[in-house]
């Protein structure tokens, strides 16, 4: 995983300082060059009168101007970190990310949650929603609240595994991004039981199943302890939020899981189980885009 520019959507708003807080952070840790973008509502495509055709543009171009100028107070004394400030019309703020994340070859595009979400979690708003449904890179998203809580650096990286070549492929970056960071990798499993009461058949069941996760685990995990430390974890629950509250996690943890394999090529595609752990997770979470599988078995011959 490429980690060399880093784009954070940006608003006023205690969502955007959530965003450009994570942004600041995955870019110091990486050294990676930060661009900070507002996008904004284009002019209206009708022509009106001259007059009113060039004040509106102005009030527009001035109300971004006003928003990259906040974006840079927050950023002041931080030199550690490299940023430049663009501003891009577009109607759909997401949209507009993923044009920007083209044409800057941003490696990562980062955005807060939703004000209606829980303090600590992750609610999809619009931009999010466009972006994991379209982004041609990575998208990070931050939980509501980031910015008055964030580490001053990150511990792990925990991926969310099911077994599969989008995922073993999801498990390759993480473990380059881990050797960015500096920082260990932790493989998951969630293994969930049904609403009802368990019985002894159910328990053997499940006991066969975590052993067969905990051997995939293993096989996956063999590529990246060459350069990395690595953790194996099977987590129980009756749901997805239950098995992921039955594990600890680091202040400075972030979660990485594979898009849909429905989804379409080379795109951030969200698919039902990644959109209940980005709900559940008490992180940070990246979800990557899929891979085309011709690339995927390329790299698995590479590695051999």
């Amino acid at each position: 995983m490429k980690l060399e520019r880093i784009l954070t959507g940006f608003i006023p708003e205690p969502r955007g300082r959530d965003g450009l807080a994570l942004a600041v952070l995955i870019a110091r840790q990486s050294g990676a060059a930060l661009t900070v973008a507002n996008v904004h509502p284009p002019a209206w495509e009708t022509p009106g009168p001259g007059k009113v055709d060039a004040e509106w543009r102005t009030y527009l171009r001035e109300q971004a101007q006003h928003t990259l100028d906040v974006a840079g107070e927050l950023l002041a004394g931080q030199e550690d970190v490299s940023a430049e400030f663009v501003m891009h019309p577009q109607r759909g703020s997401g949209r507009g990310l993923s044009e920007l994340a083209r044409a800057t070859g941003a490696d990562l595009v980062v955005v807060g949650s939703a004000p209606r979400g829980a303090r600590g979690r992750i609610s999809l708003s619009s931009t999010a929603d466009q972006l994991l449904h379209a982004s041609p890179v990575p998208v990070a998203l931050a939980p509501k609240g980031y910015a008055a809580s964030a580490p001053a650096a990150f511990d792990r990286i925990t991926v969310a595994y099911r077994r599969g070549p989008g995922c073993d492929h999801a498990v390759r970056l993480a473990a380059k991004a881990a050797a960015i960071f500096g920082v260990p990798l932790r493989l998951v499993t969630l293994v969930l039981r049904g609403g009802g009461r368990p019985g002894r058949v159910e328990d053997a069941m499940l006991e066969r199943l975590r052993e067969q996760v905990l051997a995939d685990l293993r096989a996956v995990a063999r590529g990246p302890r060459r350069s990395t430390h690595v953790d194996l974890e099977v987590l129980s629950g009756r749901d997805v939020a239950s098995a992921l509250a039955s594990t600890s996690w680091f202040p400075g943890e972030m979660v990485m899981c594979a898009s849909s394999e429905e989804g379409p090529l080379r795109r951030v595609f969200l698919g039902d189980t990644s959109l209940k752990i980005i709900r559940a997770a008490p992180c940070p979470v990246i979800i990557l885009p899929r891979v085309p599988a011709m690339e995927r078995t390329r790299a698995v011959h590479l590695k051999r």
